[in-house]
């Protein structure tokens, strides 16, 4: 278990914001190939929220797990789990698990999470109605920054940012 990389995968506002109505706070399409990227072929678990907010359903080229107490016929494409202890048997042999929402499943997962991978927004929305779970930053290092301005794809300056959690942490 050890070895397993446990990672969130987020954007976030400069409050921590994550979503509003259901959604994504802004479309950063480098923000979309950036999560490809470190996602594919991979774990992927959200929860039933996250999953209805796919445009088209299950992620491809990933072992998806939804976290929920509804029907599993409610979630093609996906394994379906109802504790987060099943998810753990449900992955006992995956390399990498990336838990990619939404708000409740950060909060249960932070705990269990040796990596972060943050797209931070150099934005605050007003408006949103979600946020990500505090967290105690003593307790991470940062590994990477990628700063990226806005241009004509892209609304907002962001980064990407990536976190481990600290050994004594």
């Amino acid at each position: 278990m050890m070895n397993k990389e446990i990672a969130i995968v987020v954007a976030l506002d400069e409050k921590n914001a994550i979503g509003k109505n259901g959604n994504l706070l802004c479309h950063l399409p480098n923000d979309l190939k950036h999560f490809k990227r470190i996602t594919e072929n991979y774990t992927v678990v959200m929860g039933r929220k996250t999953f209805e907010s796919l445009p088209k359903g299950a992620l491809p080229n990933r072992k998806n797990i939804v976290l929920t107490s509804g029907k599993a016929e409610d979630f093609p494409g996906c394994m379906v789990c109802r504790t987060p202890e099943k998810i753990r048997m449900a992955t006992i042999d995956d390399e990498k698990i990336f838990i990619i929402g939404g708000a409740h499943l950060y909060r249960t997962a932070l705990p269990c999470v040796n990596r972060l991978y943050i797209t931070r927004i150099h934005h605050t929305f007003g408006d949103a109605d979600t946020f990500f779970p505090d967290i105690d930053w003593t307790n991470w290092k940062q590994l990477d920054a990628e700063k990226h301005p806005s241009d004509e794809k892209h609304a907002y300056d962001y980064s990407f940012e990536t976190y481990e959690l600290n050994p004594a942490g």
